[in-house]
C-alpha cells in the first residue's frame, strides 16, 4: 500500500470515528461519512411498516428524515470539500438520526400494551430527538453548503419546526393508555375474586386499536410480554415486572375468551386439512371428501385444537394437558374457562372422554397420534426434529401412578428382549425404546433405571445397520436427562459411539451419533474425556464434510462445544476443520453459517487455529459480506474473528480489510446499529485500523 492509499484510509477513519482528531489534523472527510448518513437516513424514512402505537408520531419523524435524506444527497452530489464545522454536525446527525432508528425499531418489534401505557414515556422521546436535530441545524452552515434552493429552504423550515415544536403526547393514546390501566387492575381484582374477565367489549376495543385481533396476535403479545419482563426484571424492578406480567394475565384470559368464537371455524378447517394432510393411505378422492367437524367437546378451550392428552383441573374443566400445562407454568392458578381458583394442580387424565376421542377417530379413519411439542433446548429441538412415519408414541405424560408403573414395566421387558432375544426382537426392542425414550424426563430416569444403557452401548457393535440405528437414536434421546448422560459414558459408550459415527451404515445413525457426543459434552469434564479418545474428533470432521445438513449441523455444534476446552481446539485444527468451516460460510444449502463462525471464532484460541485462519484468502471477504447480511449472532461471530486476525501481528489481514471498499462501511454501520457485544468490537477493530493507518510505513 502506497502513502496516497494510507492517507485516504486515514481521511476516511478520521472523519468517521474522531471527529475532534479531524478537526485537529486539518483531514477532509473522504466521503465514507455521508455514505453511512445517506443508507442510515434511507432505511428510516422509507420503511413502510408502522407501529399501531405512536404512528402519527413516526410517521412525523419519518418525514423529517427523509428531507435530511435529501440535504445528504445533494452535499454528497456536489462532491466539494466540507468545512470542519460541517462535519462536525453531519457526525452528530448521524447519532440523533441512529438513536432514532432504534427508538422505532423498538415501537415495531416490541410489545404494543406496553408500549401503550410508556406512550407518554416515549412520546417524550421523540421529542427529545427532534429538539436534538433543532440544535444540531442551529449551527449547519448552510450556506456554505452547494445546496439547491428548494432543498436550503426545506432545511429551514425543518429547522424552524424543530425550534419551535412543544412536547405533547397523543391525546387518544392516552385515554386508551387510561382505559387498560383500568382494565388491568379490575381485572388482577376479579382473578383473585374468582371472577370472569371484567368489561369484555372494551377489552377487545382496545386491543383492536394496538392491532391485537387474532389468537396468534395474542400468542405473539404475550411472547413480547414475557421478553420486555426479562429485559425489565434487572434494571425496571419489581413494580415494572408484576405490571408486566399482569398485562400478560390480560392477554392470556382475554384470548380465551374474546377470540375463541371468532376463530374457532378457522380452527376446524385447518385442523381438517391437517387431518387430510396425515391420513396420505386413503384413496385422495376418499380424503378429499372428509371434511369431519370436530366435536367442540374435543376441542382444547384454550389452544381450539384436538385434545391429544385430555387431562382434567380441580374446576372440572377438561384441557389437552400441554396447553393447561403452559397456561399453569405461567403463573396463573385460575380454570381459563370458570376463572374459578384451582385448589391444586395436578392434572388428572380423562381416560373416559379420550376413549370416546379414539372411537370418534377410528370411526371417521383418522389417526390420532400424539404430536411432540417444541422445547428451548438444542437437545430436545434435536431430537423431535425428525419424525417417523412409523413411530407410534406412547401416551407417556400421565401424572398418574398407574401409568408410571406401565412405563416401567414396559422399559423392563423391552430391556429383557435386548439382552437375551434374537436380532430381529432386539432390532424391535431397541427401537421401541427410542420411541419411548423420545419423549418425558420420566421415561427416560425409568428406561435407564431399568439397565437399558450397557445393552444399547454393546449393540452399536452389532453389525445390523437398523439394530445400531436405533440403539444409537435411544441413547441421544436418553442423554437428554442430565443424569444418563453420567451413566452413558460409565458404560463406555464414547469409543461404540465414536465407531457409529465414523463407520455408521445410515446417515441418520451417523447425524445422531453426532448429536449424542454434543449431549454429552454438555457436561464439562466430558470434553475432556471426548477429546482424549483418538477418533471422535476426525470422525466428527469427517461428518462435517460428508453429511447432509443436518449431519453437518450436528457435527458442527458438537465441535463448537469440544472446543470449549483448551486442548481440542489444536486436535479440531489438525483434523482439517478449519477449510470445511470456512467453506461452509457461503454453503446456503448447508445453512450452518452461525455453527461453523463460532467454531471458527473458537479454534482461532490456539496459535494453529490462528495461523491457519490467517492464511486463508478467501475469509476476510466472507466475513465483511456478513457483518452486512449476516444474522446478529453471525455478524457477532464475524466481528470476533476479524478483531482477533488483525491484533497481535495480524498486519496482512489489516491491511487487506483496509482495502477491501465495503469493509469500513460495515464496520461503522455494525458500530451504530449491533449489538452491545458487535458495537464493542466494531469500534475497537476501527480504532486498531485507524492506529495502523497512523503508522509511518505501511501496515
Amino acid at each position: 500500500m502506497n502513502r496516497e492509499s494510507i492517507h485516504g484510509v486515514r481521511t476516511a477513519m478520521d472523519v468517521a470515528l474522531s471527529p475532534m482528531m479531524a478537526a485537529s489534523s486539518g483531514l477532509l472527510p473522504s466521503g465514507s461519512l455521508l455514505q453511512s448518513l445517506i443508507l442510515l437516513s434511507n432505511e428510516v424514512a422509507f420503511e413502510e411498516n408502522s407501529p399501531f402505537v405512536q404512528a402519527r408520531t413516526i410517521s412525523t419523524m419519518r418525514r423529517r428524515i427523509k428531507l435530511l435524506a435529501f440535504l445528504f444527497e445533494e452535499v454528497q452530489e456536489s462532491n466539494c470539500a466540507l468545512p470542519l464545522s460541517s462535519i462536525l454536525c453531519l457526525t452528530e446527525l448521524f447519532s440523533v438520526i441512529r438513536r432514532v432508528k432504534i427508538l422505532i425499531q423498538s415501537c415495531e418489534e416490541g410489545s404494543c400494551l406496553w408500549s401503550l401505557l410508556q406512550t407518554e414515556t416515549i412520546s417524550n422521546q421523540f421529542y427529545q430527538l427532534v429538539k436534538e436535530i433543532g440544535r444540531v441545524l442551529d449551527i449547519l452552515p448552510l450556506s456554505l453548503l452547494k445546496l439547491t434552493d428548494d432543498t436550503r429552504e426545506q432545511v429551514e423550515l425543518l429547522h424552524r419546526q424543530a425550534k419551535r415544536l412543544e412536547f405533547s403526547a397523543n391525546a387518544r393514546e392516552i385515554q386508551r393508555r387510561d382505559e387498560l390501566l383500568q382494565l388491568v387492575s379490575k381485572n388482577k381484582e376479579r382473578n383473585y375474586k374468582n371472577k370472569s374477565l371484567a368489561e369484555v367489549g372494551k377489552v377487545e376495543e382496545i386491543f383492536s386499536s394496538v392491532g391485537l385481533r387474532s389468537l396468534m396476535d395474542c400468542d405473539e403479545e404475550i411472547s413480547k410480554l414475557e421478553a420486555e419482563a426479562f429485559k425489565q426484571a434487572g434494571a425496571g424492578g419489581i413494580t415494572v415486572v408484576s405490571n408486566i406480567n399482569n398485562l400478560i394475565s390480560l392477554v392470556m384470559h382475554s384470548k380465551t375468551v374474546i377470540f375463541s368464537t371468532k376463530e374457532n371455524e378457522n380452527a376446524e378447517e385447518t385442523f381438517n386439512l391437517q387431518f387430510q394432510h396425515s391420513n396420505k393411505h386413503l384413496d385422495h378422492s376418499s380424503s378429499s371428501k372428509s371434511m369431519v367437524p370436530i366435536p367442540d367437546d374435543f376441542r382444547c378451550p384454550i389452544s381450539l385444537d384436538f385434545m391429544r392428552d385430555p387431562v382434567i383441573v380441580s374446576s372440572g374443566h377438561t384441557y389437552d394437558r400441554y396447553s393447561i400445562a403452559q397456561w399453569i407454568d405461567s403463573g396463573h392458578h385460575v380454570c381459563p374457562k370458570s376463572n374459578q381458583r384451582l385448589i391444586h394442580m395436578a392434572l388428572i387424565p380423562n381416560y373416559a372422554l379420550k376413549s370416546l376421542m379414539q372411537q370418534w377417530c377410528q370411526e371417521n379413519n383418522i389417526s390420532m397420534n400424539e404430536p411432540t411439542k417444541p422445547y428451548s433446548s438444542y437437545e430436545l429441538e434435536r431430537s423431535n426434529r425428525k419424525s417417523y412415519p412409523s413411530d407410534e408414541p406412547i401416551d407417556h405424560i400421565s401424572a398418574s401412578k398407574a401409568a408410571s408403573d406401565t412405563v416401567k414395566m414396559t422399559a423392563e421387558f423391552l430391556v429383557g428382549k435386548l439382552a437375551t432375544g434374537s436380532p430381529d426382537i432386539q432390532r424391535q426392542a431397541a427401537y421401541e425404546l427410542r420411541l419411548l425414550a423420545k419423549s418425558g424426563m420420566d421415561n427416560r430416569r425409568m428406561i435407564a433405571e431399568a439397565g437399558a444403557i450397557p445393552f444399547l452401548v454393546t449393540l452399536l457393535k452389532s453389525g445390523d445397520p437398523r439394530i445400531e440405528e436405533n440403539a444409537v437414536t435411544a441413547l441421544f434421546n436418553l442423554a437428554i436427562f442430565n443424569n444418563n448422560k453420567i451413566l452413558i459414558v460409565a458404560a463406555g459408550a464414547i469409543d461404540n459411539i465414536t465407531h457409529i459415527l465414523e463407520s455408521g451404515k445410515t446417515m441418520e445413525a451417523r447425524e445422531n451419533a453426532a448429536a449424542t457426543l454434543f449431549s454429552l459434552t454438555m457436561v464439562d469434564e466430558f470434553k475432556i474425556t471426548i477429546g482424549a479418545s483418538p477418533k471422535a474428533i476426525p470422525a466428527l470432521v469427517r461428518l462435517l464434510k460428508e453429511g447432509n445438513p443436518v449431519g453437518k449441523r450436528d457435527a458442527a455444534t458438537a465441535l463448537c462445544n469440544l472446543a470449549l476446552y483448551s486442548a481440542n481446539k489444536t486436535c479440531i485444527v489438525v483434523a482439517g476443520a478449519v477449510p470445511l468451516l470456512i467453506d461452509l460460510l457461503t454453503d446456503d444449502k448447508a445453512g450452518i453459517t452461525d455453527e461453523a463462525l463460532q467454531a471458527l471464532s473458537l479454534v482461532m484460541g490456539c496459535s494453529e487455529g490462528l495461523q491457519e485462519i490467517r492464511n486463508s484468502r478467501v475469509l476476510v471477504p466472507s466475513l465483511i459480506d456478513l457483518l452486512r447480511f449476516g444474522s446478529p449472532k453471525g455478524k457477532e461471530s464475524s466481528i470476533t474473528l476479524l478483531l482477533g486476525l488483525c491484533k497481535d501481528g495480524g498486519e496482512e489481514v489489516a491491511r487487506r480489510l483496509m482495502l477491501n471498499p465495503r469493509s469500513i462501511p460495515s464496520l461503522q454501520s455494525l458500530a451504530a446499529d449491533g449489538s452491545l457485544k458487535a458495537r464493542r468490537k466494531a469500534d475497537a477493530l476501527l480504532r486498531l485500523l485507524n492506529s495502523c493507518c497512523f503508522q509511518s510505513q505501511p501496515c
